[in-house]
Parts: structure tokens; sequence; C-alpha cells
């Protein structure tokens, strides 16, 4: 997703120098206009960089937020199945511990 907004920005602002550089060939306007028309297709080019730049930075923070809940859930869904086993596994050790004292108590005999 990086590589096709950074693509677009590239594109974006070729689109823009050959524009201008076309644009100031072919300008029939006096010196000073033409500055103005090149300086407003810059600063409508910096405001599309920042536009692309903020909707590029919200969507990464959706995606590491959505990153960070997926995680989350994981790591609580793991803890509570390693409690479930944990609890197995005490159980399983319990029973044969008391089947060991069994055969120890009838050894004492």
């Amino acid at each position: 997703m990086a590589s096709k907004s950074s693509e677009s920005i590239l594109a974006l602002l070729a689109g823009a120098a050959i524009g201008v550089g076309i644009g100031i060939l072919f300008a029939p306007d006096k010196g000073s206009n033409t500055r103005d028309k090149i300086k407003n297709s810059f600063d409508d080019l910096k405001d599309g960089v920042k536009s692309k730049f903020g909707s590029f930075e919200d969507e990464a923070k959706e995606k590491f937020s959505q990153s960070k809940d997926e995680l989350k859930e994981t790591v609580e869904s793991l803890l509570s199945q390693s409690s479930y086993k944990a609890e197995e596994a005490i159980t399983f050790l319990e029973e044969k511990l008391a089947e060991l004292k069994k055969q120890n108590a009838k050894l004492q005999k």
C-alpha cells in the first residue's frame, strides 16, 4: 500500500513539473503572471501531497490499531488455552501422585 501511495505522489509531482514546463513555454502572459501561476500550481501540488500523506497516515494508524487489537485477542486466547491445558496437566499429575502414594503404601506394609 505504501508503494502505491509513493507511486501516486511521484506521478503527481512529475505531472505537475511537466505541466509547469509546458505552461512556461507557451505562456502568452507577462513574466509576473506566469510566476504567479507557477506559484499557485506548486501550492496546489503541495496541498495535494499533504492530503495524500494525511490519508496515508490515517490508514497506517488504522492498520496499526487493528493489528494491536488482533494481537491482544490472540494473546488472551493463548492464555485461556494454556490455563485450561495447565489445569489438565495438574489434574493428571495429581492422579499419578495418588497412584504412587497407594503403591508406596502397599510397599511400606
